[in-house]
């Protein structure tokens, strides 16, 4: 006994597609949409401040914008070797920091705070 294969039936094309529809002539003329103004950045977050004569001997005794602060006191951190190892979130004080932080042992959340205190 013979198998009969039956075969596929051809695919259908798929139909044509529609001609678009002329475009009718508007009375006005459409408006470029608006620019996007630039990002701008907040002048009083960039504004140099005076460090206090503890927090000088750390970050130097020019005016410094509060964000330079903060980095320059990570990088003595860093450099120091003053984070705490079994909790990376701690940072141990040496002298000079001492006299800034006021303690032995600060948690990075309250940097800003104290950077804060000490500045003008």
């Amino acid at each position: 006994m013979a198998k009969t294969v039956k075969k596929a039936a051809p695919k259908k094309a798929a139909p044509a597609a529609k001609k678009a529809a002329p475009k009718k002539a508007s009375a006005a003329p459409k408006k470029a949409a608006p620019k996007k103004a630039a990002k701008k950045v907040n002048a009083a977050f960039m504004a140099p401040l005076t460090p206090s004569d503890a927090l000088a001997k750390v970050v130097g005794n020019k005016p410094l914008p509060r964000t330079e602060i903060i980095k320059k006191i990570w990088d003595y951190i860093k450099k120091n070797k003053l984070q705490d190892t079994a909790n990376k979130r701690m940072i141990n004080a040496d002298d000079k920091l001492k006299a800034v932080f006021g303690k032995d042992q600060v948690s990075m959340f309250e940097l800003a705070k104290i950077v804060g205190q000490h500045v003008k």
